[in-house]
């Protein structure tokens, strides 16, 4: 099953708008490490709760969803809001109170469910984390309700740096970001298929079409190679993680 990106969507401290998104994919330079979105489409009493990430995510969204119809929405973060965690085992550890509103909105899927009822949007959605693989189970996930007939789907991708005491098993993530597309079933002449197959990707883990593209700036964390992918124009792109070999293919 393949898709098409009707539009997209993505948030960083310093990248707002689609074109800066474009250039700095291109060619990455350093971005601030704080930086929050207004996220002015929330209304402000369901806006007051929600964390710098959870901010970040849901501006990505409303901005690749737009006003287009509701569609079901994938939240797909690798470690999701680990800050709200660590607060709420510290307080646990010292025997103070928990905050019951911030255990609530620790939980995975706790971002979804304040869009869709911020929303009033009754179309599913889901919350999905899956290591390396998180992006392409997300994906996969949407290809299969495109396939079920949907006529639409979004996928939501966000994470930040790991707080401390936990950085030291992640620096995959340089700076908070979020990025949203929303997908409709691939078109004549412009489909991106995503596949999967044992074995190592034979050379580099991380493969390019070179003829599309310059070559790939180092250090761009996984899920922005992907998204500089899904918006660039290139015909192919490999991600190796462990024994598979996802494989990313625009067709003409």
């Amino acid at each position: 099953m393949g898709f098409s990106v009707q539009r997209w969507a993505a948030w960083a401290p310093g990248l707002a708008h689609p074109a800066d998104w474009e250039a700095w994919l291109a060619k990455p330079h350093p971005l601030p490490a704080e930086g929050t979105p207004a996220l002015t489409e929330m209304p402000s009493m369901m806006r007051r709760r929600v964390d710098r990430l959870g901010r970040i995510a849901l501006q990505a969204a409303y901005g690749a969803h737009a006003d287009a119809p509701d569609a079901p929405v994938i939240f797909a973060s690798r470690y999701g809001d680990l800050g709200r965690s660590v607060e709420l085992l510290t307080q646990l550890a010292r025997s103070e109170p928990l905050s019951p509103t911030s255990f609530s909105l620790s939980v995975h899927n706790a971002i979804g469910a304040l869009y869709s009822i911020a929303r009033g949007d009754t179309a599913s959605y889901g919350a999905i984390a899956a290591g390396e693989e998180t992006v392409e189970a997300a994906f996969t996930e949407a290809c299969g309700l495109l396939a079920d007939g949907v006529p639409r789907v979004m996928v939501v991708v966000y994470d930040e740096p790991v707080p401390s005491p936990w950085e030291h098993f992640s620096q995959d993530v340089a700076f908070p970001h979020a990025w949203a597309c929303l997908l409709t079933a691939g078109t004549e002449g412009n489909t991106v298929r995503l596949g999967c197959a044992a074995g190592p990707s034979p050379g580099l883990d991380l493969d390019l079409d070179r003829a599309a593209l310059e070559p790939e700036p180092a250090g761009l964390p996984a899920d922005l190679r992907i998204l500089r992918f899904l918006v660039s124009g290139a015909s192919r792109w490999e991600h190796a993680v462990g024994a598979r070999r996802w494989r990313w293919e625009r067709h003409a």
